[in-house]
């Protein structure tokens, strides 16, 4: 019955030292992992130094395979996950901790006002955030927050699920929520990060669209794809009302709104059983390991 903590990071020499002791304080953990995902500044020998476990990857996999690393190495019976660029801080660990033995399966540590990288990620973040609240009909504070306490044996069901880049924190919430596992938000203040952000403008506009249909996609993909398409529907319907009273015709422009109506629903019925499948097999999977 320990505590592990998985820390992904990718030359982070700067904040790794100071992030490590600050964890060694704590008496409520019992190993502290460092998934050096393919670093080249020595952040796995400096943290090996320190005392902490170095998962090391010859190579960048990326975020999530890093995570996921971290996850199959950890021992104890619930995860720690945590950034290693300093944002967010050790003393924060115990409440999050606190809050899981509440009755909980997975806590997150939400980021109040003021501890987002930039505007442009708040409103995103803010998006992200109402949608998933939406789909779930559970208020989420925080979808993409990395920083977060899980059991161990729930977090591996969905490890299949989870992508080797950055979204994993939202591909893990939404797969806790569509379990029915106990989700809880825990108020935190993240600091600027210490070293070069990894992040790319073009690369993070194109990971905003896919983490958008990934949410819809991960839950309950009819209830994002209907509305849309009865929103085609009534458009197509209602220009062909317009053109039948002024022109006395059907306009291939409301064809191709009906039947885009039409597509977006199959499309939206199809991902729905793909969806369960998924899920399906993750629950065959877990079944697998406690035999």
């Amino acid at each position: 019955m320990g505590v592990s903590v998985v820390i992904p990071a990718k030359n982070e020499s700067g904040s790794i030292p100071a992030l490590i002791k600050g964890l060694q304080a704590l008496d409520a953990l019992d190993e502290i992992i460092i998934v050096d995902d393919g670093s080249t500044d020595g952040t796995g020998d400096i943290a090996s130094e320190l005392g902490a476990k170095v998962v090391r990857h010859p190579y960048s996999k990326g975020n999530g395979a890093a995570i996921k690393s971290g996850a199959r190495s950890a021992a104890g019976d619930t995860i720690v996950f945590m950034d290693a660029d300093g944002q967010h801080s050790p003393e924060d660990v115990a409440r999050l901790l606190e809050r899981l033995g509440q009755g909980y399966d997975m806590v997150v540590g939400a980021r109040q006002a003021g501890s987002q990288a930039s505007v442009g990620r708040g409103l995103a973040n803010s998006l992200y955030n109402r949608l998933a609240s939406y789909m779930t009909g559970q208020k989420v504070e925080d979808l993409t927050s990395g920083f977060r306490v899980v059991k161990r044996e729930m977090f591996l069901q969905f490890l299949s699920l989870l992508p080797n880049g950055f979204s994993y924190p939202t591909t893990s919430t939404m797969a806790f929520f569509r379990a029915g596992y106990s989700v809880a938000y825990e108020p935190i203040h993240t600091a600027q990060r210490e070293g070069k952000s990894h992040i790319k403008p073009i690369r993070d506009g194109v990971r905003f669209l896919l983490i958008i249909f990934k949410i819809g996609t991960l839950y309950s993909p009819l209830k994002l794809f209907v509305p849309l398409a009865f929103a085609f529907f009534f458009l197509g319907a209602g220009y062909y009302g317009y053109t039948f009273i002024t022109e006395n015709r059907f306009t291939n422009m409301s064809a191709l709104l009906l039947t885009t109506s039409l597509m977006i629903f199959l499309v939206g019925l199809v991902s729905e059983q793909i969806t369960s499948l998924l899920y399906i097999s993750s629950d065959k999977d877990s079944d697998k390991g406690e035999k």
